[in-house]
């Protein structure tokens, strides 16, 4: 008997020490401390080949700065582009281009509350790239010039920027954050800052912050890429370890998010807001701690699963046929505090219903709380957590660089766990079914607090709206805990989706492809099916099909009738089941299947892997052929459209677009707005839409299959025989057509008003008719590049007027040849006019002299840079090889871009510039409204022309 009671002893022990275990770290992963404290984490990773992504940490954000400081770590960040030791001026940029990384899309930076992150690919194809983008992060992190000049120059982009951020949104975050925030330093240091600061500081109290905080017991470098990690640690030894520590470093401290015993209601509204919105947190009385051992690790798998398990019942009730919100869910997490975690949940409302939903998300989270969750729920999202999961682990060796990189910077900056994903696939694999009801419900019943909460609730002010009070807030939280509730009822979960069938279709012929390694074979139903198999990914396949036609085959009255209707026909879900009932059936499994009827295409947008490939190929089969039919699904559709957009015109950016579509759509009867508004859903035909849906998709025979990704071929043709070569056909083959209907052309200036911020928009747009040419496509796509460099040199740098903008040219075939070339950036209203022809005077550069040969090289580095990752890409092959079927474009183009990027001369862009810049100009200007000159100092972002201060 001892001897069993020892032998039960040791288990229980080896149990607990088992979870006593720390979590690892992931060893395919070199990490190192240098003697000034300076992290370090350097992992080799082959995907995509010959490239390196760099991210320099910075432990310090706004959260440090001083009250005269105030949006300087933000301000910092942008300095580190604006003048280096070896790098000085805007000369980072210029190289950084010129070896092919692009500004914005690959290069970029960040500041937040507690940290400063700068991102930096490289591509490795020629030698010295590695040791430049090392050079690069060893300026940002400790050899900024800042320089009188480059600061005060700098000003007006920050102003800029922050002129971006103003409108409802703002105006109702200032009134609400001291109470979201409350009590706490986060309300009083947003990152962007405030322009009294921005404007008048002087260059030392910048030089201060960056003393104080840019140091190398306060940083990370992390290197993920095609390296040599025993050369790169080497390299960082050697170049990063001589930088020193201020001899009296400053305190790095931490702040927090006070907890409270009262209930802090916030209830804000604006003429100028765009939707409604409820927000709760329920703060945690303990301060957040990272998971250090396995135990804490599989505790945040059991909140994991009972948040997931709550937000599945909220999804229901989205997908109902009469859905409290738009959009709700819940979780518990980090708040804008690092300390500090919460329990919080959100909804998306119809204006009006805000206490309504804010009524469902307790309600639902009181029933969790009293009466658990299901089996059967449990077991849903422990499948859905394992099938994610899964996903990760089968591609651990095709994960591309920049996808890593951030897990490495949060363990840097959060001390979240990075054991890797083998070790976390072997131990939610073995924890995951252990996990019981009773663990889960205990968790709930943890998150709910009644004290620390904190309730937002924004929406338009308008007259004829009545906003709940505070009172009535409470009141809700009150009546929900003593409210008659009944257990959550699980529905019968369906078999499947296509009852089962045997399927007579067959293979007609097989056509093989050795350029392209793709295969085609035309099915006995007509139908053709393209596939490519890649390793790019040990575990994806993504497809679609596609028929021309699309609504272009209506005519007008049917069309406008039935435009907005097409995105809601899978609301009714297919095969009987409920669109709540089809997301059940998916949980747990890689599939995402979605119909479209566009312009010239109708078809299927899809992904899923081996494993759930015919689970996907059932899906497909259903949606062609029994796609359900429900007036009501549809209704609650558009309440939900609704609660999105039914005040969306009161945004200014919005409103210029939906109004400058109508001044050049004026001669187009297919068109009646750019959003869908009360009257157009009014006028909508929901019947007529599904019957043209049904139409189209009985002609199975006149689609074209696309497939790419790891396909087993046996497994796969048999998917095929069984699900697309039994689909219907009615032997007809249709094509799109050109309705004859055109946009404005000519030269027009039109201004558009609206909005009481100073905040204006500039859009520059070139367009007509042309014969399609190939090599002109090409040399106007590159222009529009070349165009967005020019506008960024002189807009930005060297007028400090914009924050961001670009250009960008395109020539189509499809429905008719066309041309268009446009620049547009966002300004302030007193510059607008003057950018504006400093635009047009960079658009008269290209025409008179053509680029300059160094920015046509530019363009062509970032475009190879570009081409070498997207060729490995599963997406990128499927479009490129089902763009013939619509456009009858070269099939190989896929294979020749490079060559045909090379062969581009500045005589070409030249030539386009000339041929289509030159007439058909319409200059459209968003301004604000009338007297916006005498709107409060407080919310203005003050003139562009920027304040020098010595």
């Amino acid at each position: 008997m001892k001897r069993i009671l020892s032998s039960v002893a040791a288990i229980v022990l080896m149990s607990s020490m088992a979870f006593a275990q720390n979590i690892p770290m992931d060893p395919s992963v070199r990490t190192g401390t240098l003697p000034n404290g300076m992290k370090y984490y350097i992992k080799k990773n082959n995907l995509p080949e010959k490239k390196v992504d760099f991210r320099l940490a910075i432990n310090a954000g706004s959260i440090l700065e001083d009250e005269n400081q105030r949006g300087l770590a933000h301000f910092m960040e942008h300095m580190n582009f604006n003048g280096t030791k070896n790098f000085p001026d805007n000369k980072l940029v210029d190289f950084l281009q010129s070896i092919g990384v692009k500004f914005g899309q690959h290069l970029n930076a960040y500041t937040s509350f507690d940290e400063t992150v700068y991102m930096l690919p490289v591509p490795l194809d020629k030698p010295g790239n590695l040791d430049s983008g090392l050079k690069v992060m060893e300026d940002w992190a400790f050899n900024a010039t800042l320089t009188d000049e480059q600061i005060n120059k700098e000003r007006g982009v920050v102003l800029e920027e922050l002129r971006l951020g103003l409108g409802a949104d703002k105006r109702m975050s200032d009134k609400y954050l001291p109470k979201l925030l409350y009590k706490s330093q986060y309300a009083n240091r947003l990152p962007i800052g405030t322009k009294e600061v921005l404007q008048n500081f002087k260059p030392d109290v910048i030089r201060q912050f960056h003393k104080d905080w840019y140091r190398p017991d306060l940083m990370a470098l992390v290197v993920v890429g095609d390296i040599n990690v025993d050369e790169v640690e080497k390299k960082i030894k050697d170049n990063f370890s001589k930088y020193k520590n201020p001899s009296k470093p400053r305190e790095r401290k931490t702040f927090d998010l006070p907890n409270h015993k009262e209930t802090l209601v916030a209830i804000e509204t604006d003429p100028d807001a765009t939707n409604s919105m409820v927000q709760f947190i329920m703060k945690d009385a303990d301060a957040y701690t990272p998971d250090v051992t396995v135990e804490q690790y599989n505790q945040s798998l059991i909140e994991n699963l009972s948040t997931q398990m709550l937000n599945n019942r909220l999804r229901e009730l989205v997908n109902s046929n009469n859905p409290p919100f738009t959009f709700g869910s819940v979780y518990h997490g980090g708040t804008y505090a690092r300390t500090k975690e919460a329990f919080q949940g959100f909804a998306m409302v119809k204006e009006g219903n805000q206490i309504n939903a804010l009524k469902v998300l307790l309600e639902e989270t009181e029933r969790a709380k009293r009466f658990g969750f299901t089996q059967s729920e449990l077991d849903r999202a422990k499948s859905q957590i394992m099938s994610n999961m899964e996903r990760s682990y089968n591609n651990r060796d095709k994960t591309e660089s920049d996808m890593l990189v951030d897990e490495y910077v949060r363990n840097f900056l959060e001390q979240e766990p990075m054991p890797g994903i083998s070790w976390e696939y072997e131990d939610v694999k073995k924890f995951l079914p252990s996990v019981t009801l009773a663990q889960t419900n205990d968790v709930i019943k943890k998150m709910v607090k009644d004290d620390s909460r904190v309730i937002v609730i924004t929406g338009p002010k308008k007259d004829n709206v009545t906003m709940p009070t505070e009172a009535l807030v409470l009141k809700t939280f009150d009546d929900v805990k003593m409210a008659d509730l009944k257990p959550y009822e699980e529905k019968a979960t369906i078999k499947n989706l296509v009852k089962p069938f045997k399927s007579e279709g067959k293979i007609a012929k097989t056509e093989s492809d050795a350029k392209l390694g793709t295969t085609t074979w035309t099915l006995s139903n007509g139908a053709k099916v393209t596939f490519k198999k890649t390793d790019f990914k040990d575990d994806e396949i993504v497809f679609s099909a596609r028929s021309l036609g699309g609504n272009s085959l209506l005519n007008d009255t049917d069309f406008n009738k039935t435009q907005f209707a097409y995105q809601a026909l899978t609301e009714a879900g297919v095969s009987g089941a409920s669109k709540a009932d089809l997301t059940n059936y998916l949980a747990g499994k890689q599939v995402s299947v979605n119909p479209y009827i566009s312009g010239t295409l109708e078809g299927i947008m899809g992904r899923t892997n081996q494993k759930d490939l015919g689970t996907a190929m059932e899906l497909v089969y259903a949606y062609f052929t029994n796609l359900n039919y429900s007036p009501e699904a549809f209704n609650a559709y558009k309440v939900k459209q609704s609660a999105m957009l039914d005040n969306i015109m009161s945004n200014p950016q919005t409103y210029f677009a939906s109004e400058h579509a109508k001044f050049t759509n004026q001669k187009n009867p297919r068109f009646i707005g750019i959003l869908p508004l009360e009257k157009d859903w009014a006028a909508t035909d929901y019947k007529k839409a599904y019957d043209v849906y049904k139409e189209k998709f009985a002609n199975a025979g006149n689609f074209h299959f696309y497939f790419v990704g790891n396909i087993d071929e046996a497994k796969f043709k048999n998917e095929v025989l069984q699900y697309i070569a039994s689909l219907p056909t009615t032997g007809k083959t249709t094509n799109f057509k050109d309705t004859g209907y055109r946009s404005m052309t000519g030269d027009y200036t039109k201004v558009y008003k609206k909005g009481k911020d100073p905040k204006s928009m500039v859009q520059i747009v070139y367009s007509g008719e042309t014969p399609y040419n190939e090599k002109e496509a090409l040399a106007l796509s590159a222009l529009g590049e070349v165009a967005t460099i020019k506008v960024i040199e002189k807009l930005r740098e060297d007028e400090s007027g914009i924050y961001g903008g670009g250009a960008r040219g395109y020539m189509g075939k499809v429905p008719y040849s066309s041309y268009s070339f446009s620049l547009s950036f966002p300004c302030g209203p007193e510059n607008a006019d003057k950018l504006t022809k400093s635009a047009i005077a960079e658009v008269q550069k290209l025409i008179d002299k053509g680029p300059e040969q160094k920015d046509l090289d530019k363009y062509k580095e970032g475009e190879m840079n570009d081409y070498k990752t997207d060729i490995k890409d599963n997406n990128y092959w499927m479009n490129a090889i089902s763009k013939n079927q619509l456009d009858g474009s070269d099939k190989y183009d896929i294979l020749n871009y490079q060559e045909k990027v090379k062969a581009l001369t500045v005589k070409d862009l030249q030539n386009v510039a000339k041929k289509y810049l030159t007439k058909n100009r319409i200059v459209a200007t968003l301004m604000p409204e009338d007297g916006w000159e005498n709107a409060p100092k407080k919310e203005t972002s003050g003139a562009v022309k920027a304040t020098v201060v010595k």
